[in-house]
């Protein structure tokens, strides 16, 4: 352990293994800390001794030697990178024994964000996005963030809207974070007509496009009510736009510094707990992603939102 900061203190929190990938997500981590006045703690989870692996130096071997010893090693390192970024941010490390999916998700009630690589050490190279990121972002108590891509500077912070209470979430999320960058907030909600169905699925006989746009418009005018008394000086392109959600997303990601999604809106398969568009758009996004999950019932929230 490294530093004084409670475990249940709020702080952003970043997984790490000592993948490259983890070491942009500690970069991302220390940004998203530093723009929030926040600690930043680096959690490794070491799960050899849950395996019953020898985990301390074998008697006669070098010194330094030992997998718990490696361990601090990787965490010095991210510590010490987090440091690089913002030399003044407040930045602890600590290795939990555990396997990283619980360990992370044992730090979301408190956590105001978790921060990951889309990738680890050890997945498999077929999986654009790792499964600790996806199965983190499925459970999290917060808004899960995830180091895809590359923040494209000057872009705006990117949302995508469909009238859901989910939706509603990651507006409120995206608003915050694009006060913080001091950049615009792009509000995306995509919709479907005939002309971009796929085949077989049921077209009317006649549809009138202007009347379908405004009623989209209205949809997405709903989901940013009261927008602007919330987070003054944010200015707000709102987007109706004819395409899949997905498709949509994804573009507006090649010119964005972030997209976020909630955990599940409208049109989801109701047994899916993270929703068909967050789950692709994680794995396509050309920029990092956040996911806002509302929270389920009887739980206690989502966990903090992004603090001023």
């Amino acid at each position: 352990m490294h530093g004084v900061d409670s475990a249940n203190d709020t702080a952003v929190v970043v997984g790490v293994d000592g993948s490259e990938s983890a070491l942009r997500a500690v970069r991302l981590a220390a940004a998203e800390a530093t723009r929030r006045h926040l600690p930043l703690r680096v959690v490794h989870a070491f799960i050899w001794p849950l395996l019953r692996v020898p985990v301390d130096p074998v008697a006669g071997n070098p010194p330094g030697g030992g997998l718990r010893r490696q361990a601090g090693k990787l965490v010095e390192e991210a510590v010490a990178e987090a440091r690089a970024a913002d030399p003044g941010l407040r930045v602890t490390g600590e290795i939990v024994d555990g396997e990283a999916s619980a360990v992370l998700l044992g730090r979301s009630p408190t956590a105001a964000t978790i921060v990951l690589g889309e990738r680890g050490l050890g997945g498999f190279t077929a999986l654009l996005v790792g499964s600790v990121a996806i199965q983190v972002a499925t459970h999290a108590d917060c808004p899960v963030l995830v180091a895809r891509g590359e923040e494209h500077a000057g872009g705006p912070v990117v949302v995508g809207v469909d009238g859901s209470p989910a939706s509603h979430a990651a507006v409120e999320y995206a608003a915050a974070q694009a006060s913080a960058r001091g950049v615009r907030l792009r509000a995306v909600h995509a919709y479907t007509h005939p002309a971009t169905r796929r085949p077989g699925d049921i077209q009317p006989l006649v549809y009138d496009e202007d009347r379908l746009r405004d009623e989209e418009t209205q949809v997405l005018a709903g989901s940013l009510a009261g927008l602007a008394e919330r987070h003054p000086g944010v200015p707000v392109d709102a987007e109706p736009v004819p395409a899949r959600p997905v498709a949509a997303l994804v573009e507006a990601s090649r010119r964005s510094q972030l997209v976020v999604v909630g955990g599940r809106g409208h049109g989801e398969v109701a047994g899916l707990l993270l929703g068909s568009v967050s789950h692709r758009v994680l794995h396509h996004s050309a920029c990092p992603v956040a996911v806002v999950r509302t929270p389920d019932p009887g739980s206690g929230g989502i966990g903090p939102a992004v603090a001023g």
